[in-house]
């Protein structure tokens, strides 16, 4: 289970738990506690309106593994389609992203599904504004 610090990391973890499988998750800054080789990802962080590089230590991944990538949210798809480099990077291969809620009304889903990956979202938003939130479906 991969996902990116620090909003994701708890959906992660009980995924992890449900499937029993270890949770990685990617970095935005090299801390003095990160050792030996490093994966790495540009990205632009749409929360915080900034380039970051995400990063998970070559220990994590290899190529045996098989990934699922969990995150909270999903709307331009920066983050996740930096996580999916980082499986790539690593040799690893990607089973699939599942996030809780997934802006559809942002380019990030389509994106990724675009590139070949699947895509799982409990909810789906077709639009929010002064007047509520539609879902996907409703």
């Amino acid at each position: 289970m991969l996902t990116v610090e620090a909003s994701g990391i708890a959906l992660a973890t009980i995924c992890a738990e449900e499937f029993g499988v270890p949770l990685v998750f990617a970095k935005k800054a090299k801390s003095d506690n990160i050792e030996g080789g490093l994966y790495k990802s540009d990205i632009y962080s749409y929360t915080y309106k900034k380039h970051v590089t995400l990063i998970v230590a070559s220990q994590w991944l290899s190529a045996s593994d098989k990934v699922f990538v969990v995150d909270d949210f999903l709307a331009n798809g920066e983050a996740l389609r930096g996580l999916v480099e980082i499986v790539e990077e690593a040799g690893a291969e990607l089973l699939g992203i599942g996030v809780a809620i997934e802006k559809g009304f942002q380019p990030g889903g389509q994106r990724l599904r675009d590139a070949g990956v699947h895509l799982e979202s409990l909810a789906i938003i077709e639009q929010a504004d002064e007047n509520g939130v539609v879902f996907r479906g409703e």
